[in-house]
């Protein structure tokens, strides 16, 4: 049977298809894959081939883990010698099928996860590309942490009556996360805020800053640079590959305090205690909050999520606490 999974963000997606995807897995001499999996990032490519490879290290199975940003000519080389499961983004699988270097004769299940981050991100023709060439006997099993009207439409279009298995409501946030906002009027008032927390608040100490733009991400990380320097990693999608996997392992390692990124980072993403998330500017859609917020308090820890609210963006937080049903704390405005 096709399946529906709505989880929160930070409950274990990925070994509730992984484990027994492996439990069930038996030898079959074939090149092509039998497993693959769809994900929205590159950074969630890396990370769940990852979680592949060390599950897989008694097996003999071929992992590989395609995006874009990086050298095709490898990942074609990589492919054509075999592979049994694949991990890529939709953009750069699509493009390795359409040069018939990806074949998918035997596939057995196509896993999609954070299905509404893709769509999100204008995934839908590279996504519905690859349905398009696949074999229809094979199982789908899709992830997402919210049910939206575009999920939905896609369910009715491809999969045949999926079962739906609910941990939580679409939208629920995760208990174990205190909420709290400051009314801010302004940007620059934001920015003084944060570097007011930071020089006061020692708790504070492994920390995502979100914004909405690039640009924006690139103005904060700016400002905090001369006030903490190299304290702070920047991620957002024009950064290199190469730099982007760096960041991400000095802040694994506590070499960094802290990372100012756009949405790229509220997805799936498994770093291990972080702090406080803090919404330097409120997302724009309420779903989103959600994602971000679940970095910290995962894996039934505590964490903190701070956001900065404007008065253009008190109609969006009142939107994103409708579809959590609860309330965001609002916290005196600091004198100094």
């Amino acid at each position: 049977r096709d399946v529906m999974g709505i989880a929160q963000t930070g409950t274990g997606k990925t070994l509730a298809y992984l484990l027994p995807i492996l439990k069930q897995w038996k030898f079959q001499d074939t090149h092509t894959p039998r497993v693959l999996i769809l994900v929205p990032t590159r950074e969630l490519v890396v990370q769940v081939a990852e979680v592949v490879d060390s599950l897989t290290q008694y097996m003999s199975i071929r992992t590989l883990g395609v995006y874009g940003g990086v050298n095709i000519k490898k990942q074609k080389k990589t492919v054509s010698e075999g592979v049994d499961i694949l991990v890529g983004t939709p953009g750069r699988t699509m493009d390795l099928a359409l040069d018939n270097v990806l074949r998918f004769d035997c596939l057995q299940k196509l896993i999609i996860d954070e299905f509404d981050e893709i769509l999100n991100l204008g995934f839908r023709a590279q996504v519905t590309a690859i349905l398009s060439m696949l074999r229809n006997k094979r199982q789908n099993i899709l992830f997402s942490a919210t049910m939206t009207d575009d999920v939905d439409a896609m369910i009715d279009e491809y999969f045949e009556l999926p079962e739906e298995v609910s941990l939580a409501p679409s939208g629920t946030p995760i208990e174990k996360i205190q909420q709290m906002g400051y009314f801010v009027p302004n940007f620059l008032t934001k920015i003084k805020l944060l570097q007011h927390l930071l020089e006061t608040d020692e708790t504070i100490s492994r920390v995502l800053l979100f914004a909405n733009n690039k640009k924006a991400v690139d103005l904060i990380a700016t400002m905090l640079e001369e006030n903490f320097p190299e304290q702070f990693g920047v991620i957002h999608s024009n950064k290199s590959q190469n730099y982007r996997l760096n960041t991400m392992s000095s802040f694994q390692q506590g070499e960094i305090r802290g990372i100012v990124t756009t949405d790229v980072m509220a997805r799936g993403l498994d770093i291990q205690d972080i702090t406080h998330v803090i919404n330097i500017e409120f997302p724009e859609v309420p779903e989103q909050y959600i994602h971000r917020i679940g970095r910290t308090g995962r894996a039934d820890k505590e964490g903190i999520a701070l956001s900065f609210i404007s008065p253009k963006e008190e109609e969006i937080q009142i939107e994103a606490e409708l579809l959590m049903d609860k309330e965001i704390e609002i916290l005196d405005f600091p004198d100094a």
